[in-house]
């Protein structure tokens, strides 16, 4: 665990965390890198939700991006070690499993102030908060498939539980961005408004479960979170199997390569 500073916060390389009162808010930090996820980051998400969990001064609990965007997805050198070093991606499966739990076990509501774009991870860590605040500008999706990898980290597991098994399939498949007008419309995500609007909308909610009975709200989570927790057992090993199995493939190799010369994948299908 890292050291904490003098507000008992824990501090860590890339993430940052602040208090407002008995609102704690964690930070996706690295804005260079359009907050992208890479393995150091993989392994303080892993921490910080049980940190969260835990903290006695905090009832109510804030993710966002440092930035202009929410969180990119993968760094791509990340992925294109583990296409490299597929055998490193089983300490990921290890981590992203952590992570999902990590969030499925926080007691206090999650609010996702969603600033910018959520891709892949990025977007699979927005949808497992409570409430999503997105700003209008923002698009949000999950292109797993998109580099010949399957969604294996958690996409397969709280997409459906949104908007229901054919969009899910919909869009998990084609690997698609949805805009944050097109999310609401369908559920995806709560609300999408004005950039200028969404710190107003998410500290007005925010002050709503501060200023009511915390506990009887934490429990009630607790009770909707029981179903999701039981498909999140019945799905993640098997997700993150096929993805481990889909990091080997020439596929996965070929998107990479392609991202890197900054064109289109020619996919062969292996």
């Amino acid at each position: 665990m890292p050291e904490s500073d003098k507000a008992g916060l824990p501090a860590y390389e890339t993430l940052l965390l602040s208090r407002a009162g008995r609102r704690l808010t964690i930070s996706f930090n690295r804005p260079d890198f359009m907050n992208a996820v890479n393995l150091k980051m993989h392994e303080e998400l892993a921490q910080v939700f049980s940190f969260a969990n835990a903290d006695k001064q905090s009832d109510v609990i804030v993710l966002t991006g440092e930035g202009r965007a929410f969180s990119a997805g993968g760094d791509l050198d990340h992925i294109t070690n583990s296409a490299n070093n597929p055998d490193s991606f089983d300490e990921e499966c290890r981590l992203a499993k952590r992570i999902v739990f990590a969030l499925l076990d926080l007691d206090k509501p999650l609010i996702c102030r969603l600033n910018g774009h959520a891709v892949g991870l990025g977007a699979t860590l927005a949808l497992f908060c409570d409430v999503i605040f997105a700003s209008e500008k923002a698009k949000i999706g999950d292109p797993h498939v998109s580099i010949g990898l399957v969604a294996g980290d958690g996409g397969a597991v709280i997409w459906p539980q949104l908007i229901g098994l054919n969009r899910a399939k919909e869009y998990l498949l084609a690997g698609d961005l949805l805009t944050a007008p097109q999310a609401a419309s369908i559920g995806l995500i709560n609300h999408s408004l004005p950039l200028d609007e969404l710190d107003v909308a998410v500290d007005a909610y925010c002050n709503k479960l501060l200023a009511g009975a915390t506990k009887a709200i934490s429990w009630t989570k607790v009770l909707l979170n029981q179903e999701l927790k039981r498909t999140a057992q019945s799905l993640m090993d098997a997700g993150l199997a096929y993805e481990a199995l889909a990091v080997r493939s020439a596929d996965h190799r070929e998107a990479i390569t392609a991202l890197k010369e900054k064109r289109k994948p020619v996919f062969g299908g292996k």
